[in-house]
């Protein structure tokens, strides 16, 4: 069966990889070239994490932790560091424990964490089975792994103009332009980053007390030593528009990491920016049209379930196949 796959961020090459583990021919389409930074994919690290709040995303992580360890095994590559994951809250606000409890998960609540402040009147809850994933690595060897032939500066404006027996769409911010009735949101966000020359830190997740998700976040960069974002900070773009970091953000940022982080230097050495698509609910848009799967999973968290999602577009592409 053939197969293209248009997009090659994170959950285009993730699908690559799981087409080719059930038989299928790949041909996936780059706008850009491979290590593009006008996406949502690009960088040396994001959180992997299996604590949220609502036990459905737990179990999710779960099954993506598994993935990540069958690429690892696939590849020879250590794509995971676990460093730990410490989740911040006000007291009485709503934490991952109850989740992680339903999911029979391990953590702790402590008060006080090593290197990191916790501010009065907060729980941390530390779980020490999670870190980072090695983005940039674990994208390339998504690919290696999978065999596809991949066609950069190939950018496709109609699936009419593929022949394939199936394509799957994994545009990211460019979904609209391809998928109809797909509900998203399209922001540039900020990242920032410190240097730490210490071992790495574990993530740090602010969680909002009125939504329950992330407010600011942190987590080990293996160049620079810390990486900190704001998560949906950023204005609504245009993705055919570059843009740079927004300096209001990054002094905003550099004032959590000096609360935050006592023994980071708080002065930012570098800034980027990168594209959130995010659906109403932050939920995945994974679904088969005829001979189109569309796959818009981002919504600011998607990369750690990377793996997960690719095994689901893929087993949408390829209905009829015997692995199912």
């Amino acid at each position: 069966m053939k197969v293209d796959v248009v997009g090659a961020g994170v959950m285009g090459c993730a699908t690559a990889w799981a087409l080719a583990e059930r038989g299928a021919e790949v041909v996936v389409h780059e706008q850009f070239e491979l290590d593009h930074a006008r996406g949502s994919s690009h960088g040396r690290s994001r959180i992997f994490r299996v604590a949220y709040p609502d036990p459905f995303w737990v179990r999710e992580a779960q099954q993506a932790y598994a993935a990540w360890r069958d690429l690892e095994r696939d590849s020879g590559q250590e794509l995971l560091g676990l460093y730990g994951l410490v989740e911040l809250a006000a007291n009485g606000a709503q934490t991952s424990a109850r989740a992680l409890d339903d999911c029979g998960l391990p953590y702790k609540t402590v008060s006080s964490v090593e290197r990191i402040a916790v501010p009065p009147g907060w729980t941390a809850l530390l779980v020490e089975d999670a870190g980072i994933v090695h983005a940039d690595r674990a994208r390339r060897a998504f690919l290696e792994v999978s065999g596809a032939r991949v066609e950069t500066r190939s950018r496709v404006d109609s699936i009419d103009d593929l022949d394939a027996d199936a394509v799957v769409v994994t545009a990211g911010a460019w979904v609209g332009r391809l998928v109809e009735d797909v509900p998203v949101r399209v922001t540039r966000e900020t990242v920032a980053y410190f240097r730490h020359d210490g071992p790495p830190l574990p993530s740090v997740v602010d969680l909002n007390p009125a939504t329950g998700g992330h407010a600011m976040y942190a987590l080990h960069d293996p160049v620079h030593g810390l990486k900190a974002g704001a998560h949906h900070a950023g204005a609504e773009v245009d993705p055919d528009t570059e843009g740079l970091p927004d300096p209001a953000i990054v002094e905003r940022i550099a004032a959590w990491v000096r609360d935050r982080f006592p023994g980071v230097d708080p002065e930012p050495v570098a800034a980027d920016a990168c594209l959130y698509t995010t659906t109403p609910d932050e939920r995945f848009v994974l679904e088969r049209r005829g001979r189109l799967v569309v796959g818009s999973p981002c919504s600011g968290h998607g990369f750690k379930f990377a793996p997960l999602v690719g095994r689901r577009l893929a087993a949408l592409a390829t209905p009829l196949s015997t692995h199912d």
